[in-house]
């Protein structure tokens, strides 16, 4: 482990032709989309973490158990992420910092140790989740025994990272949006099969309800699988030095461009959430399956109910977003230990031991499906430690500038604060009592 600077481009480089389109965007040389292009990005990475593993579990057990009652959680669980999320990349631009770097320097060195711990056990939890994922879609596709579905998705992942030292992460970008494309793809060829009822969609979005208790049980956790800490941690470090404003002014036109990348990465991750309750809701509660919380059992059960290879689009997208998200968490790791006690360790090597604990699951023998479950738990419980310092940080004017939070943004996100950890406190409390 070696003592690094602040430069996050250590960790997260940049590419001059990149840089050089958005420099002509930002004083008027592009226009339109072609303006827009090279700030589009580091939101679609962050978006991966909307759609892991651990998105598929919940949102198909509320699909298959409540229909499309749940639609509306999972709306405004999107639109609270789209707000996180730009406050996040509004730090890195505003401050020339990641998050983790402000609290580093903001924060006493005790605490600021302890958050990197928690985050690391977070990260940890994230890893299992996302590597147990593809391994589940490597074995549903060829039936490969999960430990060694486990090995070879390590091995592909580490493949997909070596995009990042050898030809640069804008290349890195483009395979995790192709990633989240097979995804979106996959979901929405299951949605044209399952048939789902548009007055049920239009009900389920726009009437929010619960059912009882176990509903609103499933609606926390749905939040709690969605609002992931690590990317809170990473977005800022993905706009800190991308394209650097010489000026507030310069600032402000960045911020605008990285917005529109937020609204569209998190629209289509809404999208994909929607689109797994909606199959959910299609194939299995209409037909009185209202049991599916097993992957396993659900990717079995579309292959026998709808036929037309959709539990092999299933797999697909499970193995896909497993590996996006796994490739992201890894970065995201490397962000926080650097930022917060300036150091790093080799990109392969934490790679390496963040999946040693998902191996060891795997060659247990552990339920991959409730190994997911509490992989979610934990991570609810580390949302606080990194929200709320954002929060704080974002409405602080001699730190953020002409950035800084307006009153009324200040008080959204304060409120979406409170309920996001007062939800995710009581994930904690129903899963452990």
């Amino acid at each position: 482990m070696e003592p690094v600077t602040d430069d996050a481009a250590a960790a997260l480089p940049g590419e001059a032709r990149v840089l050089a389109q958005a420099e002509r965007s930002l004083h008027g040389g592009r226009h339109g989309l072609r303006a827009v292009w090279p700030f589009l990005g580091p939101a679609f990475i962050a978006a991966v973490a909307y759609v892991d593993p651990g998105n598929f579990a919940t949102n198909i057990a509320a699909g298959s158990k409540y229909g499309y009652l749940l639609l509306w959680v999972i709306l405004a669980a999107n639109l609270m992420g789209m707000l996180i999320q730009a406050l996040s990349a509004k730090l890195g631009i505003a401050t020339g910092l990641n998050l983790a770097q402000v609290c580093r320097l903001r924060f006493a060195q005790p605490i600021s140790v302890g958050l990197w711990i928690e985050a690391e056990a977070v990260a940890m939890a994230t890893d299992l989740a996302e590597f147990i994922g593809a391994a589940l879609g490597l074995n549903m596709l060829f039936g490969v025994p999960l430990f060694a579905s486990g090995l070879i998705t390590g091995a592909a992942a580490f493949a997909i990272l070596a995009l990042q030292t050898r030809v640069g992460f804008r290349h890195l970008e483009a395979v995790i949006v192709v990633l989240v494309g097979v995804i979106m793809a996959a979901f929405i060829i299951q949605v044209v099969h399952a048939h789902p009822s548009t007055a049920g969609i239009a009900q389920g979005l726009f009437q929010p309800r619960f059912a009882g208790s176990d509903s609103v049980l499933l609606a926390v956790a749905i939040l709690g699988a969605t609002v992931m800490p690590h990317v809170i941690y990473l977005h800022s470090a993905l706009t800190q030095r991308r394209v650097v404003g010489a000026d507030e002014e310069d600032k402000r036109k960045i911020f605008r461009f990285e917005r529109i990348d937020v609204v569209v990465a998190m629209s289509l991750a809404g999208l994909v959430n929607m689109s797994m309750l909606v199959m959910a809701a299609g194939v299995f509660h209409s037909r009185g399956l209202t049991g599916m919380d097993d992957l396993q059992r659900a990717y079995a059960a579309l292959g026998r109910i709808v036929g037309g290879h959709a539990d092999t689009f299933f797999a697909v997208a499970l193995l896909a977003s497993g590996l996006s998200s796994s490739s992201v968490g890894t970065m995201a790791g490397q962000v926080v230990m650097q930022g917060f006690i300036a150091r790093r360790i080799p990109l392969f090597l934490r790679r390496a031991l963040t999946m040693a604990p998902a191996l060891v699951v795997l060659a247990l023998g552990v339920d991959p499906s409730k190994a997911l479950v509490l992989s979610q738990v934990a991570l609810s419980f580390g949302i606080p430690f990194a929200l709320i310092p954002l929060v704080l940080f974002c409405r602080d004017r001699t730190l953020m500038g002409s950035l800084v939070n307006r009153p009324l943004t200040t008080f959204t996100s304060g409120i979406v604060t409170l309920l996001i950890v007062a939800f995710s406190l009581f994930l904690v409390y129903r899963s452990v009592a």
